[in-house]
């Protein structure tokens, strides 16, 4: 084997650590290195490229199970399925990270609203009828127990 990059050299190239690249191989993310006569594993320089997108994608909201998905539909373009392309996923993606980041304006106005009101003590604001807390939605969503007898 010549050339190649030793596991160390691809970890820090990357930005990821020794323990990170062992479970992406396990995972069958990055393809298992060749070794040396010595043991020693040896990547193709591709392996740090490959570990960028995977921390890119992991940034941008992408699960493992999804980036599997996609670089698997980027080794095997032709006859790709239209559902696993970067263009559907990244569309998907969007529209989950929009209604995260509407959820967070809710929670960031809840909590105005707690700072507003004064609210210092959990127990005295959800007894309060001023409380801005969600206390009554929560338990109107929850389910109802069955009557005891």
């Amino acid at each position: 084997m010549t050339g190649g990059l030793r596991t160390g050299q691809v970890a820090a190239a990357a930005g990821v650590n020794l323990q990170t690249m062992r479970y992406y191989e396990r995972r069958g993310l990055i393809t298992e290195p060749e070794r040396t006569l010595g043991g020693h594993r040896v990547y193709p320089a591709a392996t740090v490229t490959v570990l960028r997108v995977i921390k890119a994608a992991q940034r941008l909201g992408f699960t493992l199970d999804e980036v599997a998905d996609l670089l698997e539909a980027g080794r095997h373009r032709h006859g790709q399925r239209r559902d696993v392309s970067l263009q559907a996923r990244a569309a998907v993606k969007l529209v989950e990270v929009e209604a995260r980041i509407a959820d967070l304006h809710v929670i960031a106005a809840t909590l105005r609203a707690a700072l507003d009101a004064g609210c210092a003590d959990l127990m005295t604001c959800a007894q309060s009828s001023d409380c801005p807390l969600p206390f009554t939605d929560l338990a109107d969503r929850a389910p109802h127990a069955a009557p005891s007898s």
